[in-house]
């Protein structure tokens, strides 16, 4: 079975993004199932677009309390990573995408494969409702024994079952391990929460199955292989994991999602000044603020193609390609040219023609909070660390910082 779960963050701490050195010890390393699920370029751009409308909704009306409920496209027609997950006392197992940019667990989405409760189910008679943008889900909440792995699993965690949804056609739910503020307004009924409720990542800490509240998370690029290296959640102690090199560079967590300030230059000049924007496990392409993507396009000679959506450059244009650098924490996290540009074998995945090269990056507009996205192009080349326990997020190089497989 597969395990993936990620820790989410609440707790708000005053730190310095800092770099520091590996330790030796380890915590709980779990493997996580990767899916290309691409049916066109325009798929995947709205499906980013989409969910970048989302958060922003959220970061713009997070203080009207009728619009808290998490705003997050359903389907990711992409790049994604699926749990098999062990619900209820009879390890009845579900396959839910794995999702940091949304916290609530449920399932029941594939209509021919429901919930069935067992002795360890308890109905609560509240409702759970959940926005996703391009889709949603209505249901009933439990509480149920949830199992991430042998080693990760949680009592009485809540859980939304489907009645009625809309947007989901390969998965049976979601795994929501954002950050516990995504879950305000999602639980409605006379017992209901007054504003959050646990999560899994909270459960995992509060139950003792880890001993801190971080994940480290590893990607790899996609080559369209059958036997591409498949991703890695690494629970606890990150320190000695051989999925990352050198130090980790920290920075503090900014915003209700996993949102960090960062800016953005290529060819030595700046593009993007320092801004405040997210990491998403859930988004494939890097979007960035139309001005800076405007100078990019600019600088590498991109010619929108219109029959992916993105952005083509030529082989000489490709082989002329500088370091796109996003620098966090005073840090310099350069994406190669391979790492800026779409897998060429997955080129027909997206309505491209073989052989031609198509820029990863997607343009989208700013707001206070939301300027960027740091997307899977990003963490497939950096291993990235969710620290609860201390309000900020880490990234670190890996064997596959300077891979060329695209």
């Amino acid at each position: 079975m597969i395990y993936p779960s990620v820790i989410l963050s609440w707790l708000v701490l005053s730190i310095t993004a800092s770099p520091i050195t590996q330790s030796q010890s380890s915590g709980l390393s779990v493997p996580i199932r990767k899916y290309v699920n691409v049916t066109s370029g325009y798929n995947l751009i709205n499906a980013g677009q989409s969910r970048a409308r989302s958060f922003r909704d959220r970061t713009t009306s997070r203080h009207v309390s009728d619009k808290k409920r998490q705003a997050v496209p359903v389907v990711n027609e992409a790049i994604t990573y699926i749990a098999e997950v062990a619900v209820g006392a009879d390890n009845q197992t579900f396959q839910l995408l794995v999702d940091t940019g949304s916290s609530n667990t449920w399932v029941g989405a594939n209509a021919s494969y429901t919930y069935v409760p067992s002795s360890s189910s308890v109905w609560t008679d509240d409702i759970v409702i959940v926005d996703y943008g391009s889709g949603y889900f209505f249901g009933y909440e439990y509480y149920d024994t949830v199992a991430l792995s042998n080693d990760l699993v949680i009592k009485n965690q809540s859980i939304g079952v489907a009645d009625f949804q809309q947007g989901f056609t390969s998965m049976d739910g979601i795994l929501g391990i954002g950050p516990v503020d995504l879950t305000d307004g999602t639980i409605l009924g006379a017992l209901a929460p007054v504003t959050t409720v646990p999560t899994v990542s909270d459960n995992l800490f509060t139950q003792g199955a880890i001993s801190t509240e971080v994940v480290g998370v590893s990607f790899v690029p996609t080559t369209g292989s059958a036997d591409d290296p498949e991703g890695e959640l690494i629970f606890g102690d990150v320190g000695g994991s051989a999925r990352y090199t050198g130090q980790i560079t920290y920075t503090p967590k900014e915003t209700d999602y996993w949102g960090i300030t960062q800016s953005i230059s290529y060819g030595g000049a700046e593009i993007m000044a320092s801004a405040i924007g997210v990491v998403d496990t859930g988004t494939t392409l890097n979007y960035i603020p139309t001005d800076a993507f405007n100078a990019y396009i600019n600088s590498t000679g991109g010619i929108f193609d219109q029959a992916t959506g993105l952005y083509e450059i030529t082989e000489e244009q490709y082989n002329s390609l500088d370091d796109l650098v996003f620098t966090i924490g005073g840090v310099d996290f350069p994406l190669t040219p391979n790492a800026q540009i779409w897998p060429r074998s997955l080129n027909e995945n997206i309505g491209g023609e073989e052989g031609k090269i198509y820029l990863a990056a997607v343009a989208t507009d700013p707001i206070e909070d939301l300027n960027f996205i740091n997307g899977y192009v990003f963490l497939e080349r950096y291993f990235s660390i969710f620290d609860n326990s201390n309000s900020r997020i880490g990234f670190a190089a890996t064997p596959y910082t300077n891979a060329t497989s695209n």
